[in-house]
């Protein structure tokens, strides 16, 4: 498959129910922490039909105050690194963690577009964080091509590929 491509709804499809069949198999539930996608990551995973024997809650956290109140991020951490960086993706990850009664989640912040971009952290600039309940986060950024729509479909179908990986054990 090019991942380069900007994924259609069908490839978002297929990657939430593939997820969601591991999820489902293994008796794992799945929280989704998102700032950029604004939701759409679990919009993909209810339109699986029997998706809540395997999705727990998703939490939309735009602003400071909201990342702060539903996913436990540090004032420091959002103050010293920003919302868009490795430390703040970590603490929502586990935040959704402590927030809910998944056993695996996912998080995501980033640049969309069209504004909004630095020279540091240009528009395309997402970091996405996985984690299992008891394990170590982990997070990647990701520079993204493309017009907003492009940036947030990538995201979503990075933040899927991850969940495969971290539910096949990888």
């Amino acid at each position: 498959m090019d991942t380069t491509a900007i994924p259609d709804d069908d490839t978002l499809h297929a990657l939430a129910a593939e997820v969601g069949g591991l999820l489902q198999a293994r008796n794992q539930m799945l929280a989704t922490a998102e700032s950029c996608t604004g939701g759409w990551i679990a919009k993909t995973i209810t339109d699986i039909p029997g998706s809540s024997t395997w999705f727990d809650c998703g939490m939309t956290a735009y602003s400071y105050e909201a990342k702060q109140a539903l996913l436990g991020v540090r004032p420091e951490t959002l103050t010293e690194h920003g919302a868009v960086s490795r430390e703040t993706v970590l603490e929502m990850v586990s935040g959704a963690l402590v927030n809910s009664g998944a056993s695996i989640a996912v998080a995501v912040t980033g640049i969309a577009g069209p504004g909004g971009g630095t020279p540091d952290k240009p528009v395309g600039t997402v970091w996405i964080g996985w984690k299992r309940r008891g394990g170590y986060p982990r997070a990647e950024v990701f520079h993204f091509e493309g017009d907003r729509e492009a940036v947030r479909r990538q995201t979503v179908a990075a933040a899927l590929r991850g969940l495969l990986a971290l539910a096949k054990g990888a």
